[in-house]
């Protein structure tokens, strides 16, 4: 009896179990049915920008995105004469990221049109430098500027600047000493002699000397030091009168640099630099022994109202020597040069001293190595340009090669896009090229227009 009612509890313990289950299974599907559905989110599409299709618009372009971040601007915009800087990095750097990055966006992106392949690889290709190189190009000025030349009727009768150049010779003791070629007093005679003889006719000499009376004692210092004469006073240059004044002394005593530069401010103070083109040369081989301050005179001198330049050489001195030299040149707003024997002596006056005079008393059109520079610098930033939009259509082709032969466009997209690459590259360089020849054209009207009012303005003065 108690066996049946065992089996019978088991068998219901069994059944309630069953029908709990059964309750649970069906509130966990209502629950279940009763929660909103959710579904995955699609991935955004980038939004890719039309490139522009006009000159405008292209010469603003941002840089493509892969070329912002891997090409290195400098090599993008290398010249043409270093093109294998830019092919090395191309081929090595960059054109393995570009067709990872290529592929695997047309991989996503299928049968895309020319106009979809184009815009997609000038917004990852594309130069952002065209800018860079267009603002100096199309506002490119050549500055070339016409000398002051009298033209109004109110300077009919003016007349180009008079010259007026004093020669100031050391002749103190030291000048006495050979150098190579000859006897240093000699040699500088015959290079001052030569020097004026070829100054542009109707130019004023005068020749001064210093430190040719007395000895170098100090008993003769007093004598020496006042000792500062002009020997050929400011003229017209003539020959034998010139060779005989250089004739009348020799070297002697002290040297009195300073007194000498104040004696030649003295002979000028006559000619105001508004009339006159005044120059001061002077050939020595030592310092200021006579107590004096030569830089302060040259400094006066320069200062005055004929504001005349002093221009010095240094003739076998040593280093005290050239540094006070050239601060005295330097005070005087001149040159200053060292020279050892005869032959530098001759070049540096004949060669180097006589063109500064054409070029004071002188007119000149555009010099030649301005136009030369200014020309150089428009063409400069054109090939820039052009180097760039080539380098950019290039990009582009091969980019376009790889996707055809991965068969990630068909061959109608490859040669839409390949036309349209080209198209684009010939405006950009037909404009950068219309922009340089019209630049170029001003630069030419200019030198050719200033070149012409200075030579007809030399030809109506011409004697």
């Amino acid at each position: 009896m108690r066996k049946s009612i065992s089996r019978q509890s088991c068998l219901l313990i069994w059944v309630v179990c069953l029908l709990l289950l059964a309750a649970c299974s069906d509130h966990s599907k209502t629950v279940e049915a009763n929660e909103p559905k959710t579904t995955a989110k699609a991935e955004p599409v980038k939004e890719i920008p039309k490139a522009a299709r006009t000159v405008e618009g292209m010469i603003t372009q941002k840089a493509g995105w892969l070329m912002e971040k891997h090409f290195d601007k400098k090599i993008e915009a290398v010249k043409t004469i270093d093109w294998f800087k830019y092919r090395n990095f191309y081929d090595v750097t960059f054109e393995p990221i570009m067709e990872k990055e290529v592929s695997s966006y047309f991989e996503k992106h299928k049968q895309p049109t020319a106009n979809e392949v184009y815009d997609y690889l000038v917004y990852t290709l594309g130069s952002g430098q065209y800018e860079r190189f267009y603002q100096p190009l199309s506002t490119f000025s050549h500055g070339f500027q016409a000398p002051d030349l009298p033209t109004g009727e109110d300077q009919a009768n003016k007349k180009p600047k008079q010259a007026n150049v004093i020669a100031l010779i050391d002749a103190s003791g030291s000048m006495k000493a050979a150098v190579p070629g000859g006897v240093k007093m000699d040699l500088a005679k015959e290079a001052v002699q030569q020097f004026v003889s070829e100054l542009p006719t109707g130019t004023n000499v005068s020749l001064l000397v210093y430190g040719h009376v007395g000895t170098g004692s100090d008993a003769d210092k007093a004598k020496s030091c006042q000792a500062i004469e002009s020997v050929f006073p400011l003229a017209a240059y003539e020959k034998e009168a010139f060779q005989k004044a250089t004739d009348s002394f020799q070297a002697s005593g002290w040297t009195p640099l300073a007194g000498a530069i104040n004696k030649a401010a003295d002979i000028l103070s006559a000619y105001s630099a508004d009339e006159y083109v005044n120059s001061v040369y002077i050939v020595s081989d030592g310092i200021e022994t006579c107590d004096g301050d030569p830089v302060a005179a040259a400094k006066k001198l320069q200062a005055q109202a004929i504001q005349a330049k002093v221009n010095i050489i240094g003739f076998d001195v040593d280093d005290l020597g050239q540094k006070q030299l050239k601060a005295v040149a330097e005070a005087g707003g001149g040159a200053y040069a060292t020279v050892k024997t005869k032959d530098e002596l001759e070049t540096q006056m004949i060669k180097k001293w006589r063109p500064s005079i054409f070029e004071i008393v002188g007119k000149q059109g555009v010099p030649l190595n301005e136009y030369v520079d200014k020309t150089g610098e428009l063409t400069d930033y054109k090939m820039h340009l052009i180097d760039l939009s080539n380098y950019e259509k290039n990009r582009i082709a091969n980019a376009v090669y790889f996707l055809s032969n991965h068969q990630l466009i068909d061959d109608k997209t490859k040669e839409e896009t390949l036309a349209l690459a080209e198209d684009m590259n010939e405006l950009r360089n037909d404009h950068f090229t219309k922009v340089y020849e019209m630049k170029k054209q001003e630069l030419e009207e200019a030198k050719n227009r200033i070149d012409k009012e200075v030579s007809d303005w030399k030809e109506q003065w011409k004697e």
